[in-house]
């Protein structure tokens, strides 16, 4: 296990620089000015050059990158164009809200999608089965931005139950003041996330209950489970315990997927809640053209989804020790 966990930590590190490399070299193809921009209108050609020469953008690419790349091995991901301040701040005081939400997002996916996924393999053909299929079937084909529409609507507008934007006393902060006795700010913060959690939840939810549903279908077919029926251990027991464990072994690797496609998806659900977190500072700094806050943004979108891709293989690894020998 520990030759396969340095195999995979070494990997890790030229999968980081292409990582850098790449999203450094996408952002130069990004139309517009962030010197005409910052300037405005009414700026003229000799003032616009002079701040493209301040800002560093008449160098070559090879010598940003390169540049770029020095920085980074010090900590320093630039400074902000518009907002004048290090990209690495700016990016912490909106990180953990984006990974609350997508954590939030995807402890629901795997809760609902799962338990939808093993009913409808124990009543393969019923009313629970077709139901969850008709669910994922609306789940998978329903974009993320038009559920949280609805939602809103029906849950803040209509009905009044939830608040419709913003983000309450963070998670962590939270449960230990409820801890201490003080629930109600447990209470606003569950209240705020709900909604944009659950818009992201969806799709990840109706993939992860397929997934479950096809592999305890095959599951459920091992002489295992056969033999443990003809020794009178019930059924409730023989699905939960011993086919759900076998089922969920490709569904580990899914999790981690989709825990990148949620940090996506959290860009759209940000900006519709007014979720203070990386995607709606994402959408600010692509309409401003701030070069190196979007390079930090995309740059750590992509380190985070990396180390999770990462980590899920170590667990399933741990999990199938067949893993290992490859």
């Amino acid at each position: 296990m520990t030759d396969y966990i340095i195999r995979r930590l070494l990997l890790f590190i030229p999968m980081a620089i292409g990582i850098v490399v790449v999203t450094f070299c996408l952002l130069l193809l990004i139309p517009g000015d962030p010197a005409s921009v910052l300037l405005g209108q009414e700026a003229t050609p000799e003032g616009i050059a002079a701040l493209r020469r301040t800002l560093g953008l008449d160098d070559p690419w090879y010598v940003r990158l390169g540049g770029y790349f020095l920085n980074l091995l010090q900590g320093d991901m630039g400074r902000s164009i518009f907002q004048n301040a290090p990209v690495s701040e700016i990016i912490f005081d909106r990180l953990g809200a984006t990974i609350e939400l997508a954590t939030v997002a995807l402890v629901l996916a795997v809760a609902v999608g799962v338990t939808l996924g093993v009913l409808a393999a124990n009543r393969q053909g019923g009313i629970i089965d077709t139901f969850t299929m008709l669910l994922a079937q609306i789940g998978i084909s329903m974009p993320v931005y038009w559920l949280a529409l609805l939602l809103m609507l029906a849950f803040a507008v209509h009905l009044g139950w939830l608040p419709a934007i913003g983000r309450g006393e963070p998670l962590p902060t939270a449960l230990a003041m409820a801890l201490t006795g003080n629930p109600a700010p447990l209470v606003d913060s569950l209240s705020h996330i709900l909604l944009p959690a659950a818009s992201l939840a969806l799709n990840s939810a109706a993939i992860i209950s397929r997934l479950v549903r096809t592999s305890m279908l095959e599951v459920l077919r091992e002489d295992f489970v056969r033999t443990a029926a003809a020794k009178g251990i019930r059924r409730g027991p023989v699905i939960w315990r011993h086919a759900l464990r076998n089922a969920l072994l490709p569904v580990v690797s899914v999790i981690g997927l989709r825990f990148g496609a949620l940090l996506g998806g959290a860009i759209l659900t940000e900006t519709i809640f007014a979720w203070p977190g990386l995607g709606q500072l994402t959408i600010s700094a692509i309409s401003q053209r701030d070069i190196p806050l979007i390079q930090g943004i995309v740059l750590t979108f992509a380190l985070i989804y990396a180390t999770v891709t990462l980590l899920v293989d170590l667990l399933y690894a741990a999990v199938d020790p067949r893993i290992r020998l490859r």
